[in-house]
């Protein structure tokens, strides 16, 4: 099993950027995919963006594709999401997620693939 904590959320403006960061303990830091979704009230939670095991492969939702990265740094088990030009669209609570194919340059697509999810952080935007 794997632990995260997600952090770096919090309430911003349109415009503005955060970086969110998720810190992976149990296991080796890179050994898995992970995952970025979100979740706003009333909706289902979705796939913001996500990255391989060996971190070759990315992908994001289309709404975020330009403003949105996501990044290892594997020395620190830590993924990040680095959120740019924010819109209040963008408001959700952010979770980190886990899941592990042999194929080190999957990258897994729905939710019921990943098997560990952090606690998640609050992210606000107004206009």
């Amino acid at each position: 099993q794997v632990h995260l904590v997600e952090s770096g959320g919090g309430a911003v403006q349109a415009g503005d950027s955060l970086r969110l960061s998720c810190v992976a303990s149990g296991r080796n830091g890179a050994d898995y995919i992970v995952g970025w979704f979100r979740q706003a009230p009333g909706k289902e939670r979705d796939l913001v963006a996500a990255i391989s095991r060996n971190n070759f492969n990315t992908w994001y939702q289309s709404s975020v594709k330009g403003r949105f990265t996501v990044s290892r740094d594997v020395a620190k088990s830590t993924v990040y999401l680095q959120m740019n030009s924010l819109r209040p669209e963008d408001a959700a609570v952010y979770f980190c997620a886990v899941g592990f194919r042999f194929n080190a340059g999957l990258i897994l697509r729905d939710a019921s693939d990943y098997s560990d999810w952090g606690q998640g952080t609050q992210v606000s935007v107004s206009s």
